[in-house]
């Protein structure tokens, strides 16, 4: 396995520095490459292991903006970050503009973080039904309010947001949502090439990012849907013209894709291509990352227990040794079944292409009436405050 990928740093002669290949605001990234928040993933421990391999921006899970305000003790956890984390990246999702003031001031004044997304791109169908998620910008008021309180909170730090096409192929909203983002003074766009009713499946609209790069031209805008190979990143921004991608179930098992990235960006043609002995020794770090995280090792090591079908993806690994892989409670127990795993070389194509769940298209859930105006009316503005209280605590 190729050795961990150290992250860029720049020169201090200007004259000597490298252009950073993304700018929001006032960051400058070393690599156009953005790791997607992910529920139950992208915690600390992950991005911390992702760093190891390769330069990019990562982002914590979706936190609640209630949540936040009200400093529920594991949102706290979740905008956590480590010593080593150079750029703190929080994405929140919220409904309330006031709220959303409140949260991106409280990460402002307490200088918590130096980038903050704003998620308007859930499916989850317990946010959607009440108006939220990637059901908000179909509400053209509601849009604007909370990202005009969120630049107006969030001062000198900047400002993204990340959305989908649209409800269906019937109801798109990403190109009036972008104008409202872009006018509102909003960093940066992510657009997610799929509409909420595709959830994952299918395959993302590629030609969607271009339009929105094409319309919206004072900020950069990122592209976000089936970047599961170096190749599939830079062919993205060749034929979109984005500024950026983000990239999230391509990195599931496999952290070492921002190495291949960077090498990809960089022109480079090597590829970290593991054997399952090497696996094995990124599953040990990556569940002794988890166990700092948490503090405890039998919540890291059960946390961890989700990931091992995703690393083992494609490698000919039986089903009771992934089952026993499954059930580990200490990190001894982990060393002691990766030291039984064969040496089995990189399987080639069975570990590359889409990892976790497709899924099939489904009908937005939606609250009654919803599609009927894009502005909110009087008893959609009493009823979408549950949709953050319905996943409040992060």
């Amino acid at each position: 396995m190729t050795t961990a990928v150290s992250v860029p740093t720049h020169a201090t002669d200007e004259s000597t520095a490298p252009a950073p290949a993304l700018r929001i605001g006032p960051i400058e990234l070393a690599s156009p490459v953005v790791l997607a928040p992910m529920a139950g993933v992208t915690n600390e421990a992950f991005r911390r292991l992702c760093r190891e391999y390769g330069a990019g921006l990562y982002v914590t899970e979706m936190v609640t903006t209630r949540a936040l305000v009200e400093r529920h003790e594991a949102t706290m956890r979740l905008i956590r970050h480590h010593p080593s984390e150079d750029i703190r990246s929080i994405q929140l999702y919220g409904v309330d503009p006031e709220t959303v003031g409140d949260a991106v001031a409280m990460l402002v004044d307490e200088d918590r973080a130096d980038h903050i997304d704003l998620n308007f791109g859930c499916p989850v169908p317990k946010v959607t039904r009440r108006g939220g998620g990637s059901a908000l910008p179909w509400k053209t008021d509601l849009l604007e309010a909370i990202c005009r309180e969120a630049v107006r909170r969030a001062g000198d730090v900047p400002v993204t947001m990340k959305m989908r096409k649209g409800i269906n192929e019937d109801h798109l909203t990403y190109l009036n949502a972008a104008r409202i983002a872009e006018d509102a003074g909003l960093a940066a766009i992510t657009l997610h090439g799929r509409t909420l009713e595709q959830q994952y499946s299918g395959t993302a609209d590629w030609e969607s990012i271009a339009k929105l790069k094409e319309t919206i031209t004072s900020i950069p805008v990122l592209g976000n849907g089936d970047v599961f190979e170096g190749e599939d990143g830079v062919r993205m921004m060749a034929e979109t013209g984005c500024d950026g991608i983000v990239v999230g179930r391509g990195v599931l098992g496999r952290p070492w894709l921002f190495g291949d990235l960077e090498a990809a960006f960089a022109g480079r043609a090597d590829r970290i291509q593991p054997g399952l002995r090497e696996v094995g020794a990124a599953m040990i770090r990556h569940a002794e990352l988890l166990v700092e995280f948490f503090g405890d090792e039998g919540h890291g090591c059960r946390d961890f227990r989700k990931h091992v079908a995703w690393y083992f993806k494609g490698y000919p690994v039986g089903g009771e040794v992934r089952r026993r892989f499954a059930l580990i409670d200490s990190l001894d127990e982990l060393r002691e079944l990766v030291g039984e795993l064969a040496d089995a070389p990189w399987p080639g194509i069975g570990a590359e292409g889409p990892r976790g769940r497709a899924g099939t298209p489904r009908r937005a859930a939606l609250p009654d009436g919803w599609l009927n105006s894009p502005f909110l009316n009087e008893a959609e503005r009493g009823g979408i405050a549950a949709a953050e209280l319905d996943v409040s605590g992060g």
